[in-house]
């Protein structure tokens, strides 16, 4: 009993991977065109106050922002062991849609603190 729970649970987190890993380069890229869009928008001002420290924070935040991408994974299993089958499309969607809005409002509000808005 416990080897086939161990391949159940092998095959859906093998599937999750396949589904969210290429969606991390979407989220990423979105996220990065909108601290862009904010340095752009403070430029020359923000060569002036670009350090080694503000560079170091925004590495920080990216990858707290892809540890924070990595909660997707929490109930995309959820949703596999629930045997939902044909819903588990628009549920993924949905659960890539809410989390990608909330990065993006919370990287709006780094992008105003570190170029000072």
């Amino acid at each position: 009993m416990d080897k086939k729970i161990l391949k159940t649970v092998e095959k859906y987190l093998q599937d999750a991977i396949k589904y969210w890993e290429i969606r991390r380069i979407v989220y990423n890229i979105a996220l990065a065109v909108i601290v862009c869009i904010y340095f752009y928008n403070g430029l020359p001002r923000n060569w002036e106050r670009m350090s080694v420290n503000s560079l170091l924070g925004l590495f920080i935040f990216a990858v707290l922002a892809n540890v924070a991408f990595c909660t997707a994974y929490i109930p995309d299993i959820f949703l596999q062991f629930s045997g939902m089958g044909s819903k588990q499309k628009y549920f993924r969607q949905i659960i890539f849609i809410i989390g990608l809005v909330f990065a993006a409002i919370i990287t709006n509000f780094v992008s105003m603190s570190l170029v000072g808005f």
